[in-house]
């Protein structure tokens, strides 16, 4: 498969950036390590006209902050930094236990942290070269007017596959956008709309410029990732698990399934679950069940959709767990 012709831009400030897309407008996209965006241009799911890269840009290359107050990671800063970064490792060891379950190294060395947050839903009829998908007359993510996965529905069913994803919503993350019309901070948890071709509540203008973690102040979360095999694949269930603790009980919560929808999905019966009482293996097992209860994962990604509702169980109790451990 081969890249269909395209202008390429190396703009060398962000103002200059955002001033090409606004002049080209939609025939554009913004790039950064590509491990994302250059595969679905050879299946022919996206087809920019004029392709921006940011990968060089200095201010999307920095990570500041110490963890008490924050910490700013610029949205072009490699997945494998984010690993390695000391800073990260020890104040917030989620971000890089979760980067780390990204593919493989070597992608890892291109991919960024702002790709995978703004990652293209995944589906197995939609993640196909452009001659299997016209065999099936194309589906409604792209060309065609039937989602395969429900044939029935209006509305495009293909997942967030990020790993990331469900962590930054855990921890309260926000994303900091910019373009010619000015600055937007924006929660992580308000960014992903749960429809598989809408999935971003982002303007195609906006380039994702930083990820602002919040301070520490002695919350714990971990993240638990279901796939085939022990790397390179995306996930098709991962769990993000965040806890504060007041003295002897959990004071905040929050717990997010990645993988089984087209947003991630916070399970709000899960925190209700552990809020106010102590984090043991009675509290874990409860809000293991509200997240079985309310995960529906469907038949587009690997294994058996039924299984991988089992699994959310499964893998809750592992999220809390560690956290218990920890």
């Amino acid at each position: 498969m081969r890249l269909p012709k395209f202008e390429y831009c190396t703009p060398q400030t962000i103002a200059e950036a955002v001033k090409v897309m606004a002049d080209v407008g939609p025939d554009a996209q913004f790039v950064a390590g590509g491990t994302d965006l250059y595969p679905n241009m050879k299946r022919r799911q996206q087809t920019p006209k004029t392709v921006i890269s940011v990968m060089r840009l200095k201010e999307l290359n920095q990570i500041l902050g110490d963890g008490t107050s924050g910490l700013h990671i610029g949205a072009s800063v490699t997945l494998t930094e984010v690993c390695e970064n000391e800073t990260i490792k020890r104040a917030y060891p989620v971000v890089a236990q979760a980067a780390r379950t990204i593919s493989t190294p070597i992608l890892r060395n291109m991919g960024t942290i702002g790709g995978n947050l703004l990652l293209d839903t995944r589906c197995n009829y939609y993640d196909q070269n452009f001659e299997w998908r016209k065999g099936i007359n194309f589906c409604l993510k792209k060309d065609g007017d039937v989602c395969w996965v429900a044939p029935g529905s209006s509305k495009c069913w293909a997942v967030q596959s990020s790993d990331l994803v469900p962590v930054m919503v855990a921890i309260g993350a926000k994303l900091r956008f910019t373009s010619t019309l000015g600055d937007r901070l924006v929660h992580a948890a308000a960014l992903y709309n749960d429809d598989g071709i809408e999935y971003l509540r982002k303007r195609p203008d906006e380039l994702l410029v930083s990820i602002e973690l919040p301070p520490t102040n002695g919350w714990r979360a971990s993240y638990q990732k279901l796939r085939r095999r022990g790397a390179f694949d995306f996930p098709v269930l991962g769990v993000a698990a965040y806890v504060k603790q007041d003295r002897n009980a959990v004071s905040e919560a929050r717990v997010v399934l990645g993988g089984i929808a087209p947003s991630p999905i916070e399970i709000k019966e899960a925190a209700t679950a552990l809020v106010g009482k102590p984090l043991n293996n009675h509290q874990i097992q409860a809000a293991a069940e509200a997240a079985y209860i309310k995960a529906r994962p469907l038949d587009n990604t690997d294994f058996v959709y039924q299984w991988r509702k089992q699994m959310a169980r499964q893998y809750t109790i592992k999220a809390l767990s560690q956290l218990v451990e920890d």
